[in-house]
């Protein structure tokens, strides 16, 4: 049976969704506020989480950054607003899907097997421990941007999204590639996120001008990772 930790202050809407889900064989464990999340997260792992945004204290986005410290588990947010900001927010600390309301709680029950479908059938990467290039060091095993010589602070997803291109250097991916590849997103509604995203990294990349010098943009498709490779290693 798969243990769902539903996280919303809404009591009736709480009851009703853990009723529904239970008849899909979900064992549905609710908190009303973060205290009370951290305190069950201390007790019991969860196969899922979904964390309402607008909550009392610390607000969803606030307590899926605190999870994502220590934590990988699949999380799906829910809020009344479908603002695109809040969407890029959410995907940018480290959500794995996101449902806007008013939702049938048939979709939600979709989307949670989705999530958890897709991270079952998810092979672990072996990528080597750093990917070098002009003016431009990534080291996957800390998790650190070197730009021309000098550290960048890039988000969670950030770093993510340029990890994902440094490792297709040349290839033209589109938008929903880089969404499905980052969370395996349901990503209709999410392609604008990508281009706020990009600029905000290109922006902490140093990496404005045009032609850009390590993203460049690939007009009516997407995006491509153009870094030069250092010599030892482009003879490799």
């Amino acid at each position: 049976m798969t243990t769902v930790l539903l996280v919303d202050d809404d009591r009736r809407h709480t009851e009703l969704l853990s009723e529904y889900l239970e008849r899909f064989e979900m064992n549905v464990l609710s908190a009303r506020h973060a205290e009370e999340c951290f305190r069950m997260l201390g007790d019991v792992q969860p196969d899922l989480i979904i964390l309402d945004v607008m909550m009392p204290g610390k607000n969803g986005f606030e307590i899926c950054r605190d999870i994502r410290r220590t934590s990988q588990v699949p999380i799906i947010m829910l809020t009344a607003r479908g603002d695109v900001t809040d969407r890029v927010v959410g995907l940018e600390i480290g959500a794995d899907d996101y449902l806007a309301k008013p939702f049938e709680p048939r979709e939600l029950v979709a989307r949670i097997q989705n999530v958890l479908r897709r991270l079952e059938g998810k092979q672990p990467e072996a990528p080597p421990d750093l990917l070098r290039f002009e003016n431009l060091e990534i080291d996957l095993q800390t998790r650190s941007v070197v730009v021309d010589g000098k550290p960048a602070e890039l988000t969670t997803m950030e770093f993510e999204m340029l990890t994902f291109l440094a490792r297709h250097p040349g290839h033209k991916l589109s938008r929903d590639e880089i969404l499905g590849k980052l969370r395996g997103i349901d990503t209709e509604i999410f392609t604008r996120s990508v281009d706020i995203m990009i600029s905000r990294l290109r922006q902490k990349l140093s990496d404005t001008e045009k032609p850009g010098r390590f993203i460049q943009t690939v007009w009516g498709h997407g995006y491509c990772f153009v870094g030069r490779p250092l010599a030892e290693e482009a003879g490799e």
